[in-house]
């Protein structure tokens, strides 16, 4: 029904709105209800709302349903929006997924993206096809928020999760799908109040090293 989350998009300056909605996504991800609440109150007031619920959405796929739900349900009482009575960028069909999902995914992996299917299907078959079909196809290829946008929430979820292995790899999807250096290390500054010292200096070098410095 709608063509996967790819743009020629090109983020070269972290605004304002993006880095409420990055905020917003770590606090999702990892946060108390107390600062869930206060993200979610900024973001009412800074963010388009479309673009806040395609981040509660995605929220699942990186901090499971429970978060999601309460994220959304908080989402709902601040904001006042009720729920769309159809959802009109879902992707339909278990072959447009898959399509999608294959486009998006590797979009995000570049030269990797063979060998990451590889890996995964050496995990489970199953892991493999849910991957592509589930996240980067019914997930990640929706087109109300971009995907360089995406990537660059998905790394503050993945940071606040401590999750350094998916953190790399979408350090690389960031810059893959359109976002800057300086973006991405703006990124890094926005998310690190709610990391330890540690993990900022763990995540900033492993930013070095995807950047080859």
């Amino acid at each position: 029904m709608t063509a996967p989350a790819i743009s020629d998009i090109t983020l070269t300056s972290l605004d304002g709105e993006t880095a409420v909605l990055v905020h917003l996504a770590a606090v999702l991800a990892g946060g108390s209800e107390a600062d869930t609440r206060a993200a979610l109150t900024r973001a009412h007031h800074d963010v388009r709302p479309e673009w806040v619920e395609e981040v509660l959405l995605q929220t699942y796929l990186f901090a499971g349903f429970p978060r999601a739900l309460n994220g959304t349900r908080e989402w709902r009482r601040i904001s006042g929006r009720a729920a769309p009575t159809v959802d009109t960028a879902a992707i339909d069909g278990q072959a447009e997924r898959l399509a999608s999902g294959e486009v998006t995914c590797s979009t995000v992996y570049g030269k990797f993206y063979e060998q990451l299917r590889v890996n995964i299907r050496e995990l489970h078959p199953a892991l493999d096809q849910w991957m592509i079909e589930e996240g980067y196809g019914k997930v990640l290829s929706r087109a109300p928020l971009d995907l360089a946008r995406r990537e660059l929430c998905i790394v503050a979820a993945c940071a606040i999760a401590r999750q350094d292995r998916q953190l790399h790899s979408h350090l690389h999807g960031a810059l893959h799908a359109g976002a800057s250096p300086q973006v991405v290390s703006a990124v890094i500054d926005v998310v690190a109040p709610l990391l330890s010292a540690d993990d900022v200096r763990r995540y900033q070098g492993l930013w070095a090293r995807v950047q080859g410095k």
